[in-house]
């Protein structure tokens, strides 16, 4: 077992390069399929959860270790606590591909008779199931599971196998419809049957025609422009994590950005999140009255709740200062909120400003620059479902991310293609304010049009037009997908009780 083992991890960490910085998107259609290889010669589910485990481990540690550089370089902790949270992170998150082995092997041990343990079971003279069967079984476990760990526990759907296929892949063009996780099932369905039925002409032009489909798709205009352009400035004031909140540093912050938007002025400017450490009723009225000099300003603020708490968030503000504000829904736990049980946890890392209030589900967008903006804050972008809250009135989508936290990691590429799969989905333009980087301004296709190299304090100044209209996507959201990862199951389930109908 320890060879399989093997296999898996580095099968696993080679995943890795599928993703942004790299974009090796050809890369998890084989090492999806080494797994699935290992799954089906696996004699137990058991040791195929195990192998799911491993791949899993070998995946998350490579693409998201940048949770030791938030934890020690940035947070404080020390170097053993870091590590150990590190590696326990990737572990919760590994048990999500171990549970799709675990299912797949019992499916098919038990009901199907593929490989392993089936084949020395008795009465082996009733059919197996078809390859297709099989195959589509392997892709439908791995979406639910995969969709589960966007859910489980608040969620962290981070590295799903979709986001790997953000253009130039041609299966960018499933995403206005099925969105990531219905990519997921695609590589998913494309790498297992590559590995099964290679041999089988059929594999080849169903293959081929999902790669043909999805480059054309990629050609459909979902929505279309609305009004007139807009020029927008995403500032970025590079402001390291550990001088932003000494007291004595509060006015580096203020005169970066106060620059910034004095040297680039737009109908919109914006600010990334927590540009200011303040809550935004401290914030100076002089300083954003020279925000919001020449247009409309969206800044990244706390914001201090009726009830003495506060809420993490955007505000728009006109230039006379009138305000619009959208609360934070999703919150980071152990970064924004503590957990029941795990306040001991703020005695080992110093993140300040947390225990925020989440927000009110379904907020509106927000009026700027002519424009309905839909803010969301830093990982709020990585739940597609979500975003679809502002939807269809938004015209514009606006993230904001105070991307120090992470160094300089492999975090910023990987964000940066998260929220080009959310422009993609909705069919709307994505603007991003960041910190440190990456900020960019990201068409309706998911094309990155313009962005700043990171730890540099700029501004970028693009000119955008918002979009109206729905893609299938964001009337449905995750539906879709699940219910086709249900359905891809179903044949299997059903010739399985047919296959132990005739055992009886």
């Amino acid at each position: 077992m320890r060879q399989p083992l093997l296999v898996a991890l580095l099968a696993g960490a080679t995943t890795a390069f599928g993703f942004a910085p790299f974009d090796l998107f050809p890369v998890p259609f084989a090492t999806l399929g080494v797994l699935f290889a290992l799954w089906r010669r696996a004699a137990t589910s058991r040791g195929a959860a195990w192998l799911g485990f491993t791949w899993g481990i070998g995946c998350f540690l490579a693409g998201v270790s940048w949770v030791y550089v938030s934890l020690h370089d940035v947070g404080g902790m020390v170097m053993p606590l870091a590590v150990a949270a590190t590696l326990a992170f990737c572990a919760v998150l590994a048990v999500f591909p171990a549970l799709a082995g675990y299912l797949y092997r019992r499916v098919a041990t038990r009901l199907l008779a593929i490989g392993g343990a089936a084949q020395t079971g008795p009465r082996l003279n009733a059919p197996a199931a078809p390859v297709y069967w099989d195959i589509l079984l392997l892709a439908g476990v791995w979406v639910l599971t995969e969709w589960l760990r966007g859910w489980v526990l608040t969620g962290f759907p981070w590295l799903a196998i979709g986001y790997s296929q953000t253009p130039p892949s041609p299966l960018a063009g499933y995403a206005p419809i099925i969105g990531v996780f219905g990519i997921s099932l695609l590589v998913a369905g494309v790498s297992s049957w590559l590995t099964f039925a290679w041999r089988k002409p059929l594999a080849w032009i169903a293959v081929a025609a999902i790669f043909i489909g999805g480059q054309a798709l990629r050609g459909v205009e979902w929505t279309q422009p609305v009004g007139e352009p807009v020029t927008v400035s995403l500032l970025q004031g590079n402001i390291p994590q550990s001088l932003k909140w000494v007291p004595g540093n509060l006015p580096l912050s203020m005169n970066t950005y106060a620059q910034l938007a004095a040297e680039h002025p737009a109908q919109l400017v914006v600010l990334p999140e927590t540009a200011i450490p303040l809550l935004f009723d401290q914030i100076p009225r002089d300083l954003l009255r020279r925000f919001a000099a020449a247009g409309d300003v969206l800044i990244g603020s706390a914001v201090r709740s009726p009830d003495g708490g506060y809420t993490n968030g955007a505000i728009a503000l006109t230039p006379e200062l009138q305000m619009q504000h959208y609360s934070k829904v999703h919150l980071v736990p152990y970064g924004e909120y503590v957990p029941p049980g795990f306040a001991w946890f703020f005695g080992l890392v110093n993140i300040p400003m947390s225990n925020f209030r989440p927000g009110p589900p379904n907020q509106k967008p927000l009026a700027a620059a002519g424009q309905r903006v839909m803010p969301n804050i830093c990982y709020e972008d990585l739940f597609g479902e979500e975003i679809l809250a502002g939807l269809p009135e938004a015209t514009l989508l606006i993230n904001l991310s105070n991307t120090a936290w992470f160094g300089d990691s492999l975090a910023q590429p990987q964000h940066l293609q998260i929220a080009r799969m959310r422009a993609l989905e909705t069919g709307r333009p994505m603007l991003r304010a960041t910190n440190t980087g990456m900020t960019a301004a990201i068409d309706p296709h998911g094309r990155v049009i313009a962005v700043l190299p990171p730890f540099v304090a700029d501004a970028l100044t693009v000119s955008v037009r918002g979009y109206a209209g729905s893609t299938p996507f964001s009337r449905v959201g995750n539906r879709a997908a699940v219910l086709l990862a249900a359905l891809a199951c179903l044949p299997a389930l059903l010739a399985g009780q047919r296959r132990r109908r005739m055992l009886r």
